[in-house]
């Protein structure tokens, strides 16, 4: 890999890194927001999926005409505006207000994951690629190891707004950096069709791409089907304190940080589909275990739930390599946004999903978080049955 291609990778995991962290914060924020706000955890799961269906609206947009733009110029306005919904969450007055906050930063925030994924696929070879996601992916482990942890402390040393705050600052530092190290991409534009709709198009009549889309849909719904309340169950059911709840994810955050450059160079050398076979038939254990434990010793609800870190994550890293082979250079943009507009309607399903189904009794405790547990599990092995039957079919790369 050569320096330059460092900095690249740099510089989008930095950008996927206070993205992510800024939904990642949401969840364990809900014990701080709930009492606020005074709401339920269905509005809850309200707020966490307005940001995933505002986001899905605007890839879905975005679909019809960003091929027809350099790749750079679309990823820093989506990453300007991300900026401004993220610092306007921090000063919300009111629940209407932090949604509609969540909403804008949905909305450009939309434009960010699947410009990162394009740049990526336009930059480095198939065989290369799963490296590359594998690195991409420990923006998730950064995230997890001092966003989520860093989160919580400023919200405990001073108020919610703070987690906010400091997501959007840093977010201000990284946006100079990426104007001065991302270079222009745009030697897609010289073969793009005319037509808006020809992804579409491509999509109707390419049963592979159709595939592709199908596998990642199942997947961000099978990943995030039992985190909207991991946290919150961790505290009232396990016995976590809010301490505990940091280092969860801390420690989660570094088994998957160390992990995730080790998972990539694995799928580029023994195939994707292998790794992600493993992957997604291991992860079903720590589902199973993170949804039905009672009361138990911190460390062993710790240990469990850096086993879903692991897999879970893990069987994204492949994943992402496969998607972006089974669509041209000229159509992966619109291609990705279509993608990451299923992903986010994905995760805002799963959240308006698991706020129906779990439910607090008398004392405080989650009710039936087991359930999401099973959809979970079911959505991981239909996953697997559809990626056996995705096929690269362009391997290269634009530029």
């Amino acid at each position: 890999m050569t320096k330059k291609e460092k900095w690249l990778l740099a510089i989008l995991a930095a950008i996927n890194f206070t993205h992510i962290m800024d939904f990642m914060i949401m969840m364990p924020l809900q014990e701080y927001l709930s009492p606020i706000f005074n709401i339920t955890p269905k509005e809850f799961s309200f707020l966490v999926a307005s940001y995933g269906l505002s986001a899905g609206f605007a890839s879905i947009t975005a679909s019809f005409f960003v091929d027809r733009f350099d790749r750079k110029k679309v990823l820093l306005f989506g990453y300007s505006g991300f900026i401004i919904g993220t610092l306007a969450c921090a000063f919300a007055p009111s629940y209407l207000f932090l949604m509609l906050a969540r909403i804008t930063a949905g909305l450009f925030g939309g434009l960010i994951g699947a410009q990162v994924l394009s740049i990526v696929g336009d930059t480095f070879q198939y065989e290369r690629r799963g490296a590359a996601m594998g690195t991409l992916m420990g923006a998730f482990a950064l995230a997890a190891i001092a966003g989520v942890p860093g989160g919580l402390f400023l919200a405990n040393s001073f108020n919610w707004h703070f987690p906010f705050i400091g997501i959007g600052g840093l977010a201000l530092i990284v946006l100079p950096l990426a104007i001065r190290f991302i270079s222009s991409m745009t030697s897609h534009i010289s073969n793009i069709p005319h037509n808006r709709f020809a992804i579409y198009q491509a999509i109707a009549k390419n049963r592979n791409m159709q595939l592709g889309l199908l596998m990642m849909f199942s997947l961000i719904m099978a990943h995030f089907s039992i985190i909207p309340f991991l946290a919150p169950y961790m505290e009232k059911n396990v016995g976590f304190t809010r301490n505990d709840i940091a280092t969860m994810y801390f420690v989660g955050g570094i088994c998957s940080f160390i992990f995730s450059p080790l998972i990539g160079r694995a799928a580029d050398k023994f195939g994707k589909q292998k790794i992600m076979s493993i992957f997604l038939v291991l992860s079903a254990i720590p589902v199973y275990l993170i949804t039905t434990i009672g009361p138990s010793p911190i460390w062993l609800a710790i240990v469990i739930c850096c086993l879903f870190f692991i897999l879970g994550g893990g069987r994204m890293i492949p994943a992402q390599a496969l998607i972006t082979s089974v669509v041209s250079p000229q159509l992966r943009g619109s291609f990705m946004n279509i993608n990451a507009a299923l992903q986010q309607i994905g995760t805002a399903l799963t959240s308006l999903i698991a706020g129906v189904i779990v439910s607090k009794d008398s004392s405080g405790k989650l009710m039936h978080y087991e359930v999401v547990g099973y959809i979970g599990i079911a959505l991981s092995f239909f996953c697997l049955l559809i990626m056996l039957k995705v096929k690269v079919s362009d391997p290269g790369k634009a530029n």
